[in-house]
Formats: structure tokens, C-alpha cells, sequence
């Protein structure tokens, strides 16, 4: 067994930003570890030279066992816990075994150049994520740096950004940051036209909306027609009594049962980057939906899964559960409540009186918070305005409230 792994960040100036004690390290070690570009940094001591195997995280519990006996070096690009190999190794090898030896991270180089406040300025990774990630922490004179896949992210942002009503943001891509080769290209969004560079990039957005753009927050409650499909979706105004009932935490897992559209999976993860749903769904052509509604709004790691409680299956047990649909499917609650985890929440949703009087009797049986919704909506009546009254909603909140 390994006894101790040192890791050791190193940006791009290679050897010349390293500490004296990073460079004993290095020269001291038998094996090292790192990218093929981060081994052609280095001309310190005469360890064996392994590039990390693809894929990587597979094959790293049989890399460590062979070299087991041996003082271990492990290169990492700048900070090594921030989005980097380090968090993998505390995961794999326990944090006690590791020393970790930072170097200042691309943030903290990019906001340097920028004159930004580190702890004011959002952080978007899209090393292994789709651009859509990025719409959520999307707002009107927002900072953002982006940590990019390679030398096509740019281009990727600047369209996102240009078909999302943030056309005007100025966009700043930073490449070979600390190193000789360092570059710095500045622009606005929609009028971009510079080609893609180096692959080691990151990008800094100062978000400007449009003045007739929608605002969706990471606030619940988006408007109705954020979201495609058939109308099956929980309405914006219970939705956002829905999601407060639900209380999201960040790195939650949320069960949706009977999802629709997906409304409520996605503006559970929309409230965190951390957070996870599973969307269950009989219906088949809802299921691509609930897929473009989470793609359009930002989450894309949003899963889908078929119908209740059938599809369950070894999904791993969630935090919270929301009951949109199929209430009234015969041992629904009963399943949904037996997979709950441990100081869960399981809130349920009823528009019929069959299903209304089945919240009632679980009310009954095991208490929690029972209320019924009823919005109105004022439309115009002639030359007047009228109050329209929504369907009612009947609401039970089981668990940790």
C-alpha cells in the first residue's frame, strides 16, 4: 500500500514557479506521475516518467498498487484540490496519505490580469460538462471565469452567450496563463470574430442582459413557458411552493416521480451546481423533453429514467422525492417513501379529488404538513381585468421540514 502520495501543482512556467521544497520533492522521488505535457515541464531527478492512462480514474487503483513500494511524485496543473487530480487521490488513497503542494490555480492567475476579487467572482468548470453549465450563473453584470475543455470553449461561450440575450457581455480569454507564452484576447460577445488559440485557456465573461431579455435566475419559480413540451408541468407559482416545501441543500439527490416536462428536477439542480435529480417519466415522448428542457436551461446532468416505481431500480436513495403525477398509482407513495433516505423529504402534489383524499389519508396516518394551493390569475375581461382561478392543489410534506 501506498504510504504517502506527494502531489505537486505546477503551472505553466513549469520548474522556474516551483518552490524549493516542490523541486526536493521531485528530484527525490521514484516515480512521477502527470499528463505528458506536465512531464515535459519537468527536468528535476531521474524518476520513472509515467503519463496517466486512458481513461484515467479506472485505471488509477491498479497504477498506485504497482508502484506501492515506492516514493510517488504525482504532477497537477496549478492548484491540485481546485477541480483538479487532487480531489480524485483524497477520494482513492484518504487525505491523510497525500501532501499536497499548491501553486496558485488559473482563478486566482485570471483575476490577477482581471484586478477581479477572487471571493466575488463565480467559477464554472466546462473541463468535462457541457457550455449549457454555464447558463445558470448567467446574470446582469455578473463576473464569471471559466475553466475551458480546450481551444474550442471560447468559441462555444461567445454563442451561448449571443443566444441567450447576453450578446453584449465582454469576453476575455486568458491562454498559457503564468507561462512564456501567456495571451490575453479581449472582445464582446456579438461581435467575436477571433479564431480559436491556445487549448490551455480560460475564460473571464462580465455578463451585460439584454434590457427585454427574461431573467431566470437560480431562483425557483421560472416562467411557464421556459419549458417545452405538452403542459404537463407544475405550474410557476406551486412550483416555487413546491421547491421551498423541498428545501434543495447543495449536492442533494431529488427523485421527481411523474416529472412532465422536468420543471421541478430542473429548478432543484438550477438552485446548486451541486445538486442532483433523477426525472422519472412514463411517458416516452416527455422523456427527450425533460432531456431539452434540462440541456436549454442549464443542467444537463439532469437523468431520466421511465415509469414509477418500476424504473426505480438500484438508483441510489434520495434526499427528497416529489410526487407530481400517478399519485394514485397503486403502492406509489408506499414505494417512494420505503426508498427515501434517512432525514428525507417526500413532498406530494394532487389536482383530482381521487388523489386529494389519498394525501389525506397518508395525512392522517403519518402527519406532516397538509395545505391546499389555490392561485389567480388576472386576464382581461373587455375593456377590464378579471381574476382567473388555476386549478387547486392539494400539498403534503412528509419529513424534515
Amino acid at each position: 500500500m501506498t504510504e504517502r502520495v506527494v502531489v505537486v501543482g505546477i503551472g505553466a512556467d513549469g520548474v522556474d514557479g516551483l518552490s524549493r521544497r516542490a523541486l526536493r520533492e521531485l528530484a527525490e522521488c521514484d516515480v512521477l506521475l502527470g499528463s505528458r505535457r506536465q512531464l515535459d515541464l519537468v527536468d528535476v531527478g531521474s524518476a520513472e516518467r509515467v503519463a496517466w492512462p486512458t481513461p484515467l480514474v479506472p485505471a488509477l487503483p491498479g497504477l498506485f498498487d504497482r508502484y506501492a513500494q515506492q516514493r510517488i511524485c504525482v504532477l497537477a496543473s496549478g492548484d491540485p484540490m481546485f477541480h483538479g487530480i487532487g480531489v480524485t487521490l483524497a477520494r482513492l488513497l484518504g487525505a491523510d496519505r497525500l501532501e499536497v503542494l499548491p501553486q496558485a490555480s488559473s482563478v486566482s492567475l485570471a483575476c490577477a490580469r482581471l484586478g477581479w476579487a477572487v471571493a466575488d467572482t463565480a467559477v464554472v468548470s466546462l473541463v468535462d460538462r457541457p457550455v449549457e453549465t454555464l447558463l445558470p450563473a448567467l446574470y446582469d453584470t455578473g463576473r464569471i471565469v471559466v475553466l475551458s475543455r480546450g481551444a474550442q470553449t471560447p468559441g462555444e461561450i461567445v454563442e451561448l452567450l449571443c443566444t441567450n440575450g447576453f450578446g453584449a457581455s465582454t469576453v476575455s480569454v486568458l491562454e498559457q496563463l503564468g507561462g512564456p507564452a501567456e495571451r490575453r484576447v479581449d472582445g464582446v460577445a456579438q461581435t467575436w470574430t477571433y479564431p480559436a488559440g491556445a487549448a490551455l485557456n480560460v475564460v473571464a465573461v462580465t455578463c451585460v442582459a439584454e434590457v427585454a431579455g427574461r431573467r431566470l435566475t437560480r431562483i425557483p419559480g421560472l416562467p411557464d413557458d421556459a419549458f417545452g413540451g405538452d403542459g404537463q408541468l407544475t405550474k410557476q407559482e406551486v412550483r416555487a411552493l413546491t421547491l421551498s416545501a423541498l428545501a434543495p441543500a447543495p449536492g442533494e439527490l431529488l427523485w421527481d416521480v411523474g416529472a412532465g416536462s422536468g420543471s421541478i428536477a430542473i429548478e432543484w439542480c438550477r438552485t446548486s451546481s451541486l445538486c442532483r435529480a433523477i426525472a422519472f417519466e412514463h411517458v416516452a415522448a416527455r422523456v427527450s423533453t425533460i432531456e431539452d428542457n434540462a440541456r436549454a436551461l442549464g443542467v444537463p446532468g439532469v437523468s431520466v429514467r421511465g415509469a414509477a416505481p418500476a424504473a426505480f431500480g438500484d438508483a441510489p436513495a434520495p434526499d427528497a422525492i416529489f410526487v407530481g403525477g400517478g399519485v394514485t398509482v397503486p403502492s406509489l407513495l408506499e414505494a417512494c417513501w420505503d426508498r427515501l433516505a434517512p432525514g428525507g423529504r417526500l413532498v406530494a402534489n394532487a389536482v383530482t379529488a381521487e388523489s386529494e383524499a389519498l394525501l389525506v389519508e397518508w395525512s392522517s396516518k403519518f402527519g406532516g404538513t397538509l395545505r391546499r394551493l389555490q392561485v389567480h390569475r388576472g386576464e382581461p375581461l373587455g375593456r377590464f381585468t378579471t381574476w382567473r382561478p388555476q386549478l387547486p392543489v392539494a400539498q403534503l410534506i412528509l419529513g424534515a421540514q
